[in-house]
Parts: C-alpha cells; sequence; structure tokens
C-alpha cells in the first residue's frame, strides 16, 4: 500500500520529520469553483482548494489530468492561450485575481513563475536575466540593480558558483544553473508566491537536489506551489500535496497524510503505481 510504497523508497522519514503545524499558518489564497478548458474543452472541473503562506504545495497527478493548466491560471498566464477560458475565483489576500477589474501584469508581478524547460534570455547576460523584470517594473537605479541581482543570485545558491562570470550568457552556464538563474529571475522583482511548472524535469539527479534544497529554502519568504509528476519529489519537499484527476481535485491534505494514509482509493492507487 503507501506506506509500504514510501518504505522501499526510504521516504518515510523525510516525510514524517517535516510535519508542521498548518493551523496557525495564515491562507494566501483561495481557489473556490475554478473550471478551466479551451474552446469547448473542459479541462479543470469545479476545483476548490486553498494555499497556506509559508508553506510547499505539491500538486500531483498523471499526465493530462490539468495540472499545468490548473498552475497557469493561478497567475492569468491560462488566458494567454487562444480560445483559453476560467470560470470560478482565485483569491489573493482577499482580491479576486481573475475580477475584470485586476490588471494581468499586476497579478503575475505579485504570482511569479517557473517553468518546466529553464529559460534565460539567451541574448542577455546572467546579470541582465536577473535585472530584466526590476528594469521593467522602473528601477534604473544602477547601484539597486547591482545589489538586487547579488541578493537574488545568493538566494538561487549561484553567486559562488557563478558570480564571477555574471557578464557572460544567460545560456552559457548548465541546465541547472539556468533554472535557478530563471528563480533568481524570479525573485527579483518580490513576489508574494512563486509557481513551479515540474522544474525539475529536464535536470539531471544533482541539478534536482540543489533545486529541490532551494524550494525547501524559498518557503520561509514565499508561497511556493510545485507541478510534480515526481512522487518522490513531492514527499521530499511539499508540506501539502493535492492529487487531480481527470480535472478535478481528489484529495488534498498534508504530506504525510497523502502518501501514508489516503482517504481515497484513487489517491492510493495513483500512489502505488497502479496507473499513471
Amino acid at each position: 500500500m503507501s506506506s509500504e510504497l514510501l518504505t522501499e523508497l526510504g521516504r518515510i522519514p523525510e516525510v514524517e520529520k517535516r510535519v508542521i503545524d498548518l493551523s496557525n499558518l495564515k491562507e494566501k489564497m483561495l481557489v473556490t469553483g475554478l473550471s478551466a478548458g479551451f474552446g469547448r474543452k473542459k479541462v479543470l472541473d469545479d476545483l476548490s482548494i486553498s494555499f497556506k503562506e509559508n508553506t510547499v504545495t505539491a500538486i500531483i497527478g498523471p499526465s493530462g489530468c490539468g495540472k499545468s493548466t490548473f498552475i497557469r491560471c493561478l497567475n492569468r498566464m491560462h488566458e494567454v492561450t487562444p480560445d483559453a477560458w476560467a470560470d470560478g475565483h482565485i483569491i489573493l489576500d482577499g482580491e479576486d485575481i481573475l475580477a475584470p477589474s485586476m490588471d494581468p501584469v499586476v497579478v503575475r508581478r505579485r504570482i511569479g513563475m517557473v517553468f518546466q524547460k529553464p529559460n534565460p534570455f539567451p541574448t542577455m547576460s546572467i546579470y541582465d536575466n536577473v535585472a530584466a523584470g526590476l528594469r521593467l517594473n522602473g528601477v534604473h537605479d544602477r547601484k539597486v540593480i547591482a545589489e538586487k541581482v547579488e541578493e537574488n543570485l545568493k538566494k538561487s545558491f549561484l553567486w559562488d558558483e557563478i558570480g564571477d562570470r555574471i557578464k557572460e550568457s544567460g545560456a552559457s552556464i548548465s541546465g541547472g544553473q539556468q533554472q535557478r538563474l530563471c528563480i533568481a529571475r524570479t525573485l527579483a522583482v518580490e513576489p508574494e508566491v512563486i509557481l513551479m511548472d515540474e522544474p525539475c524535469s529536464a535536470l539531471d539527479p544533482i541539478a534536482t537536489a540543489k533545486i529541490e534544497e532551494l524550494i525547501t529554502k524559498l518557503k520561509a519568504t514565499y508561497t511556493v506551489i510545485v507541478v510534480t509528476h515526481n512522487m518522490q519529489q513531492a514527499a521530499r519537499i511539499s508540506d501539502l500535496t493535492g492529487f487531480l484527476y481527470l480535472g478535478r481535485l481528489i484529495e488534498y491534505g498534508p504530506t504525510p497524510e497523502i502518501f501514508q494514509n489516503p482517504h481515497n482509493e484513487l489517491t492510493e492507487r495513483y500512489i502505488s503505481g497502479k496507473f499513471g
């Protein structure tokens, strides 16, 4: 069963030692009745979930279940796709970000996103990659920009590795370093929530371990939501886990509970590897 699977993988101790008291944590985002899709195709169906401040939440589920569509709805990236639509409410600190009056640019500044494949701007230097968002937001003081670039490269565990190469192209560093550069670029504009869509799927195990360590550090300052197909990764890094299937949220709760004692048979079957 689920606990047996995790025992085989050596993950239960890692899950257990990360148990935190969620009762005193503030609710950062609340999603209610969210449905979304493309044209006549519905991908998400009446999905409701809340995200606690200063936690890592993992969203798991088989391919095609709506994970990426869901996370893209959370900062209104979904709507940039032709024929995309979304209904429902996504409340960030009391404000509905799906309201027509909300500026999507402001939403994306508050809710940053890191994509599946590292996407540094290849024609820009490492320095300018991190500075890009600052300049777009009206910061032009060179001293301030330099301080922010260094600060966020340090937050992303990159400064010691490439701090002497910041004038080189952002495409000149390794894939894992590029992904951390993209995280540094996201952090530079000081978001409140960080979304990550399969951030390690294109990386080797060593680079993945560094990204996972970074994710667990980031929750001290940010609310982090990670889509992953890797259940071991979800068990390692997350405080809460939500299981999506066919566009519906099947089960959601503290990660130890989801992995060791799931309440829904579908969740147990998926975690046990019986489908997916």
